[in-house]
């Protein structure tokens, strides 16, 4: 369902259509206030990364549950690759048309429908309104521009995207503006929920230049310094800037498929080691966009992410390599809903993370959710967690809790939860409930 403009936030509901014989199920929407209009609260959370056959969408079943005015789907909301012969963990004999990675408008639109089998994905689309926006899985993986795998031409390629962005058109809540022409589709877009907060909906694949140093990650790589590449493409950068510059909501919140933070995948002093894939891979053209927050005067800038399969929590400034830069904004990294399996508290690579990073305040390798409540004063976020994804019924838990003031960046953590994974707390974590309940599928 696509968000409305109405005098107040309202919640009719989405009537019953006809499609194919077919007749759908009732559902439930929320409208947006207009542009000026005061509101007290907003209620809202963000997912990515759900592949169908790592795991079972017990996230969802919690998620469906909540009170919400919007969510956020921050890409790979499938997995183009093939799926295998019994559904991963799911363990359903699948036609061979699933079993190979797909590349034409029938094999993304079968994709799509077989992970809207799945009734808890199908409770959350109706629970609530989503907000949108494609990563790399949902057309190939870590594609840029017209950037292809090196075994692919060119014009297969840009084939392929023109039918895995006619697929996600005719399967997401988008608006005519996205209708795609061709291998092109406009994603990027700006929502206001009154004078509280403005979500930014990036595309950070459309428009990027190739992965530097060959993709991967990779130390000592001068090329993702070069101060002519970017991430989100002219257009839309300068887009960008000037909406931010002329915002006048107390939050100012982007919704992006990447972390934005630096993230150094090595843990010695002397050695910095990147994600070419991420924003590091893009390095001046973040420096353009945190500067030009600051420069701007862009009041309480806050970024949603997915994409990493981990939960992070980070501080932002526009000189990570001075310890004492004053910090300007906070980040918010969602976990996958399944991709990855059932993941851990914490992790080897998320202690290297913690002891490289200083900026990150939060780690976590478990699937799940990130919930936020943002009012004229504070934006609270909870980082929503599952012990398993691998089969169904696990419980949901509150993982972290943090809080940013409105008018002081920074990040505050607000509950006394397990330390493991949080910065200057001792290393102490209690073990995962695995003791909940099967629900019948």
């Amino acid at each position: 369902m696509i968000i409305a403009t109405a005098n107040s936030c309202t919640h009719p509901p989405r009537r019953p259509f006809r499609a194919g014989g077919e007749i759908s199920p009732a559902g439930r929407t929320k409208t947006a206030p207009p542009p000026r209009a005061r509101v007290d609260s907003l209620a809202f959370a963000f997912v990515s990364c759900q592949n169908w056959y790592e795991g079972y969408y017990t996230t969802y079943r919690h998620l469906a549950q909540e009170d919400l005015d919007v969510l956020f789907h921050l890409g790979d909301y499938l997995y183009a690759h093939g799926v295998g012969p019994t559904g991963g963990v799911r363990g359903i004999a699948l036609p061979e048309q699933y079993l190979k990675e797909t590349f034409t408008l029938t094999g993304y639109r079968n994709r799509h429908a077989l992970y809207r089998t799945d009734t808890d994905l199908q409770a959350t689309h109706a629970a609530f309104p989503w907000m949108v926006t494609v990563d790399d899985h949902d057309v190939e993986n870590n594609f840029s521009q017209i950037d292809t795998e090196p075994d692919q031409d060119r014009q297969i390629f840009l084939q392929r995207r023109a039918a895995a962005f006619q697929a996600f058109y005719e399967h997401m809540p988008l608006r005519r503006s996205a209708l795609p022409w061709g291998a092109g589709m406009r994603l990027y877009r700006r929502q206001a929920f009154g004078r509280l907060a403005a979500f930014s909906v990036l595309d950070t694949r459309q428009y990027r230049d190739d992965q530097p140093c060959g993709d991967g990650e990779k130390a000592g790589c001068a090329e993702r310094l070069d101060p002519d590449r970017t991430m989100l493409g002219e257009r839309q950068e300068a887009w960008l800037l000037d909406s931010l510059g002329r915002s006048h909501t107390t939050w100012n919140i982007l919704a992006n498929q990447l972390l934005v933070a630096p993230l150094d995948h090595d843990a010695a002093p002397d050695v910095q080691s990147f994600g070419m894939d991420l924003w590091d891979g893009y390095a001046a053209a973040r420096d353009r966009l945190l500067t030009g927050m600051v420069q701007r005067r862009m009041r309480n800038p806050v970024v949603i992410s997915g994409d990493i399969h981990r939960s992070l929590a980070a501080e932002l400034t526009t000189n990570f390599d001075d310890p004492n830069a004053p910090v300007m904004g906070v980040e918010f990294a969602g976990t996958s809903v399944s991709s990855g399996k059932d993941g851990a508290d914490q992790d080897r690579i998320g202690q290297i993370f913690m002891r490289a990073n200083p900026h990150l305040k939060f780690h976590n390798v478990q699937r799940g959710y990130v919930r936020a409540k943002a009012t004229p004063d504070t934006l609270t976020v909870d980082y929503q967690v599952v012990p398993y994804v691998s089969r169904p019924g696990a419980p949901v838990s509150t993982r972290a809790c943090f809080a940013v003031e409105a008018g002081r960046p920074g990040l505050h953590q607000t509950a006394d939860n397990p330390p493991v994974g949080v910065r200057f707390v001792p290393d102490v974590a209690g073990p995962l409930d695995h003791l909940a309940e099967q629900s019948a599928r």
